[in-house]
């Protein structure tokens, strides 16, 4: 049973993001190198699929010792060194098997929705 209490996301909303937003971060990472606040910035500002920078960084560490993502340290003039996060050989595999399947699982429900519009 789904449970809303008023101003809260349904369940299903955040379960759909926590199973997205993996992908997404390694679809910005191939196009290029960045650091966790710059990607948790996006996540959250652009399409609010990450709620806070808490979020980003377990799923980072998640990805580095999965293999999908490599680090380096650089130095930074607005304050400490900062990890870079760049997508692995194997990152891009897991992207390009989750575009397949992600396009697929999209238009199947789009074309559900669609046909269950009153006409």
């Amino acid at each position: 049973m789904l449970r809303m209490v008023p101003g809260d996301e349904p369940v299903w909303l955040a379960q759909l993001r926590r199973g997205s937003v993996e992908h997404c971060v390694l679809a910005l990472l191939s196009k290029e190198e960045r650091y966790g606040f710059e990607l948790a910035r996006t996540l959250s500002d652009d399409s609010r699929l990450v709620a806070s920078e808490g979020t980003i960084y377990p799923l980072l560490a998640r990805l580095r010792r999965n293999g999908l993502v490599e680090t380096t340290w650089r130095e930074s003039a607005q304050g400490p060194p900062r990890r870079y996060y760049r997508l692995t050989e194997a990152g891009g595999v897991a992207l390009a098997a989750f575009v397949g399947h992600w396009r697929a699982f999209r238009d199947a429900v789009d074309r559900i929705l669609e046909e269950a519009q009153p006409s």
